[in-house]
């Protein structure tokens, strides 16, 4: 007989904030944000400003006079760094577990079925990371991935076991349901605020009382995924670990600028710099794009004239190809530019998504040449990946890029450029 399911959720905790500290230890016990693009909201937050009552997604001009009182400290998002060390963080998990699930950059699934001493094992994870990366994390384990999900909460807020760690297969249903009792439906995985709010009204208030909700009126009122939800709260596993992402169904790559834009040239630079960066996402997950979209729009918070538009543009062929891909992207957004306006945004997505394995050749095209730029795309590729992002790029996408997202709080790339390394006195 097999033994049950287990899963394990590790969490860094604050992990934007906790980076930061890693490489200035001034940071430590102060109270620190990291902000979105353009500096615009908070999307992290350490816990010394979460008990000052500041909300994920403020904005951080409506936070100066706060942030003067209580100190805090404002960065700006430093993507490089983020996404190295949550590398380190998911090839040390990798080496702890059979088989795992990088969910976000932040989070990753273990499969821990079978292995015996999980509050040991949460804990030796926990000092693994702590010492080779110097992040905070916590570990959760259940029965299914929204359990597992719940217990990292529970071993956050230290409402079951050791600190930082939380077994919920250990617990009795005679232990476990006074725990889920004292927790608010809202921390339950897929449980939104709008959600929250519903599940309220049918006084479904903790997650004990979704646990015990009527299966198929919630179903008839919310759809399948509701029912999985509660089915996963009662332990019955029914979303496996994909130790495989799915390949992504469309791409995106857009920004907001840094400073309104007005020319058409500059405008063309941004979407020929998206088109660059998306073509390389596609190429990544072996895939073929049929068409693109390019939009375009001003800023709706200022009292200024406004535009927003967008257009889908049909490729002859699917490809991969970042110089067609770009040469649709610049005929669309001709097509949908408008003079007089101060844009703030625009962006480029790629639809109809294929396998790249499936692509079927046609009568007339030139095999050679395809075959060409391939090799071209993948030169690209090896490049950047080596000696950094846009080393070789579009010729349209700019030098200047004065149009670039504002960064004024930006830290070093620590560990990913010789030149940012910190320095060790």
């Amino acid at each position: 007989m097999s033994p049950p399911t287990v899963f394990a959720l590790v969490d860094v905790n604050n992990f934007y904030v906790s980076c930061e500290r890693v490489f200035d230890s001034r940071l430590l016990g102060k109270p620190v944000v990291v902000l979105s693009n353009n500096d615009g909201c908070v999307v992290a937050r350490s816990n010394e400003v979460k008990a000052i009552g500041i909300k994920m997604g403020a904005p951080w001009h409506l936070l100066k006079r706060v942030a003067a009182e209580h100190g805090i400290v404002a960065l700006s998002s430093n993507y490089t760094l983020y996404g190295d060390m949550s590398r380190r963080v998911m090839n040390i998990l990798g080496n702890m577990a059979p088989r795992l699930e990088v969910y976000s950059i932040d989070e990753c699934f273990l499969d821990f079925t079978g292995i015996r001493d999980r509050t040991e094992q949460g804990q030796a994870i926990r000092a693994r990371i702590q010492r080779w990366v110097g992040l905070p994390v916590c570990v959760g384990f259940g029965a299914t991935k929204t359990l597992a999900k719940l217990a990292n909460h529970c071993a956050k807020k230290s409402l079951a076991g050791e600190s930082g760690v939380c077994d919920l297969t250990r617990l009795t249903p005679y232990e476990i349901q006074p725990l889920l009792a004292r927790i608010d439906v809202g921390e339950v995985w897929g449980v939104g605020p709008k959600l929250c709010e519903q599940l309220q009204t049918m006084q479904i208030r903790t997650v004990a009382d979704l646990q015990r909700a009527d299966v198929g009126a919630l179903r008839s009122r919310f759809g399948v995924v509701m029912e999985r939800t509660i089915r996963e709260l009662r332990g019955d596993s029914c979303l496996p670990l994909e130790a495989v992402a799915p390949p992504k169904q469309q791409i995106m790559s857009s920004r907001s600028f840094g400073k309104e834009v007005v020319a058409f040239e500059e405008l063309r630079e941004s979407v020929l710099s998206y088109a660059s960066r998306a073509g390389e996402k596609l190429r990544q997950q072996a895939s073929l794009t049929s068409s693109v979209m390019v939009f375009v729009r001003t800023n709706p918070f200022k009292d200024v004239p406004q535009y927003a538009k967008q257009i889908v543009v049909p490729l002859p062929h699917p490809t991969d190809d970042t110089l067609l891909i770009g040469r649709a992207v610049a005929a669309g957004l001709r097509a949908i530019y408008r003079q007089g306006f101060r844009y703030k945004k625009s962006g480029v997505m790629l639809m109809q998504l294929t396998p790249k394995a499936e692509r079927q050749a046609t009568l007339f095209e030139d095999v050679g040449a395809i075959d060409r730029r391939d090799r071209l795309n993948q030169a690209m590729d090896r490049i950047n990946a080596k000696f950094g992002k846009r080393t070789v790029a579009l010729a349209g996408a700019g030098i200047d890029r004065r149009w670039v997202m504002r960064a004024e709080n930006r830290t070093p790339a620590y560990t990913t450029r010789w030149d940012e390394f910190p320095l060790v006195r």
